[in-house]
């Protein structure tokens, strides 16, 4: 890669700037933002509902501990898989860190694939209707008697913009959905569309003083390919034992929204298909070979539902991540971003 000129202009102060770089699964963010840091002076803050919990490293492809070490890390390792963690509370932590990065002198880098949390950052939240465990309850009585699609084709008749950008099998999300309005009487679209003056958090900075890099394939083939290799790394590396361990706590239920993670759900179900059938460990050829199908499938629905999130921001700038120079050409969106900030 060809070496870009270090940047001329006096230090960077936000809130007039700061870098986001987004994408879906397996896109290259982790590296990119590596190389980002080695490069300017950079924080980087978490954007990834799953790596804010403990003992959950492989399967959320964690930074590696000498990675964590290299650049200062944060919103990682925070909540305990029993307990959940909203985009709310999200925005409530990313803004001050912001503006505590800022303070140091350094740049602060989002780095995620939750889009969810962007928005949020960006736009704020309107104030939703607190979680009802009674209603929430009743939903899951629910789908256990006719199933998530029936529940998805329910939401579908109340909030028909919520269900277009949900999987049928999105138990998670359509859960929220449709407890929103039943609490409430307005679907979630509502909620997320209606101009948020008064916000859950007043952190939110701005989609116009933020910098999205968002990574995407020109060709999804790349994104599959490199999607079925992490995985394998993953199962490689023990993820079935990560996931036994959990398990092993005897605290964590696979309706925890830590454990509905992409890859956690499908070893859940695969770990409790064996102990039905008597078998020990490890998981048996076929059962482990199912669960390779099922979280590359997962794993790639996931990113297209990334990929949807990204093209309702207008704002961002696109990077083909399968391009051989994509590295150089985040730097060099970095670079003139940082630039534009500081000369402005």
């Amino acid at each position: 890669m060809s070496a870009l000129p270090e940047p001329q202009c006096p230090a960077l102060r936000l809130p007039t700037r700061c870098i986001a770089l987004a994408g879906p699964t397996a896109s290259g963010k982790t590296a990119a933002a590596l190389a980002i840091a080695k490069r300017w002076p950079a924080e980087i803050i978490s954007v990834d509902s799953a790596l804010v919990y403990r003992g959950m490293d492989i399967g959320t492809a964690k930074p590696a501990p000498s990675e964590l070490a290299a650049v200062p890390h944060h919103l990682i390792d925070i909540r305990d898989p029993l307990n959940a963690y909203s985009a709310a509370e999200f925005v409530r932590a990313a803004g001050p860190l912001i503006e505590a990065i800022s303070a140091r002198g350094a740049l602060p880098l989002l780095v995620g694939g939750t889009m969810l949390y962007f928005k949020a950052l960006f736009d704020g939240l309107d104030d939703m209707p607190a979680a009802d465990p009674a209603v929430r309850a009743a939903l899951a009585l629910e789908a256990a008697d006719a199933g998530w699609p029936a529940l998805h084709a329910e939401l579908a008749q109340v909030d028909p913009a919520t269900a277009a950008r949900l999987a049928p099998n999105d138990s998670q999300r359509i859960s929220r959905a449709l407890e929103v309005f039943r609490v409430s009487g307005q679907p979630l679209s509502f909620f997320h569309q209606r101009n948020a003056i008064q916000t859950i958090a007043d952190n939110a900075i701005g989609a116009s003083t933020t910098l999205l890099i968002s990574l995407e394939p020109a060709n999804r083939a790349w994104l599959h390919e490199r999607i079925a290799g992490r995985f394998d790394a993953m199962l490689a590396a023990g993820f079935v034992d990560e996931v036994r361990a959990l398990r092993a706590r005897g605290d964590l239920t696979p309706d925890l929204p830590a454990m509905r993670c992409v890859g956690y759900r499908q070893a859940w179900e695969a770990l409790d298909a064996q102990e039905a059938l008597g078998f020990g460990e490890p998981l048996a050829p076929k059962a482990l070979a199912g669960l390779r199908d099922k979280g590359i499938v997962a794993s790639r629905q996931l990113a297209k539902r990334q990929l949807t999130w990204l093209r309702s921001m207008p704002q961002r700038r696109v990077v083909a991540c399968d391009d051989p120079a994509a590295l150089e050409q985040v730097l060099a969106q970095v670079k003139a971003g940082m630039e534009s900030a500081r000369c402005a």
